[in-house]
């Protein structure tokens, strides 16, 4: 069994359900060959290449690193999560499902996350495109070259497509490739009639996931929903009092907040805001309180020590 080459290789891998089966027995042969592995484990469908494409891609911009991340994941095709990843600048996820597509994918593409189909692939062919993808150089010999060397214009060529695909989303105007952040980008938002000065666009609907964002000094009554959401903040300042459970949490950029199904909630802007947020079901809005009372219980709780 041919070695992998040069630096020191670590596969960062996940799957969903449908994959994950398949992944664990992949990661068990790349243990056995004394590869280094962080196992992400089971994760949601949408997670996979996320999390996977994040990894690989941050590994990929550290030049001069004395290490190679790489990246594997799994579902039930290989397409959907291979997708996903791709979405991450310096990332070249391909699905293989046999050897030559694995050949083929290192040879000519520079492969670095390689996606494997759990309803398609048994563990026994997985584990030879595996060891057929980790083995096989850029720009070798491969079966599109018909098992030759590249004529050299073909080698140049792929030798200068490697700059020109780094160049790929290095460009984008939103800070640090925010994977949340792009999906929000050029996008049409409607304003939220019941909250003055909001406005949101859904991304997903039920279980829901939506961008939302509100101008700086913009109250949103006591409300409640009929199921738990969770919320990360992107940019701004808020405070969200939990009126049902008496407590007050301070959010800006990086923040996590959830509440409960339930539970009433007014919330300040203090800044031009906007957040990701994402609800167990599908949207709705209950109002527990007129906007002039929360206005003014608002500032009265911002007055107090």
């Amino acid at each position: 069994m041919a070695e992998v080459p040069d630096r020191r290789l670590k596969i960062v891998a996940a799957a969903d359900s449908f994959g994950c089966h398949l992944k664990d027995t992949v990661v068990a042969h790349l243990r056995s060959r004394n590869i280094e592995v962080e196992d992400l484990g089971t994760l949601p469908y949408y997670s996979v290449g996320e999390q996977i494409g994040r990894r690989v891609s941050s590994s990929a911009s550290s030049a001069g690193s004395s290490s190679e991340t790489r990246g594997l994941v799994a579902c039930g095709t290989g397409v959907g999560v291979s997708i996903f990843a791709n979405k991450f600048p310096g990332v070249y996820a391909a699905t293989c499902l046999n050897l030559s597509e694995a050949q083929n994918a290192r040879s000519i593409n520079n492969s670095n996350v390689l996606a494997l189909s759990g309803m398609s692939t048994s563990p026994t062919s997985a584990i030879e495109i595996l060891d057929t993808w980790l083995e096989t150089p850029f720009k070798s010999p491969c079966p599109a070259s018909d098992s030759k060397p590249w004529a050299p214009e073909i080698d140049d060529f792929l030798e200068n497509s490697i700059p020109e695909m780094a160049k790929i989303g290095s460009d984008s105007n939103v800070s640090d490739n925010c994977v949340i952040c792009c999906l929000s980008k050029d996008r049409e938002f409607s304003p939220i009639e019941v909250m003055p000065g909001g406005s949101m666009k859904i991304l997903r609907e039920t279980p829901t996931s939506a961008i939302v964002r509100f101008k700086a000094g913009s109250v949103e009554p006591g409300h409640h929903h009929t199921f738990g959401h969770d919320l990360v903040v992107l940019k701004g300042r808020k405070t969200v009092w939990n009126l049902t459970k008496q407590e007050k949490h301070d959010l800006g950029p990086g923040d996590f907040l959830f509440t409960p199904a339930g539970d009433i909630h007014r919330v300040k802007y203090f800044e031009d805001t906007e957040f990701f947020i994402k609800w167990d079901g599908h949207w709705d809005l209950l109002l527990d309180e007129d906007l002039e009372a929360a206005k003014a219980a608002s500032e009265a709780a911002a007055l107090s020590p």
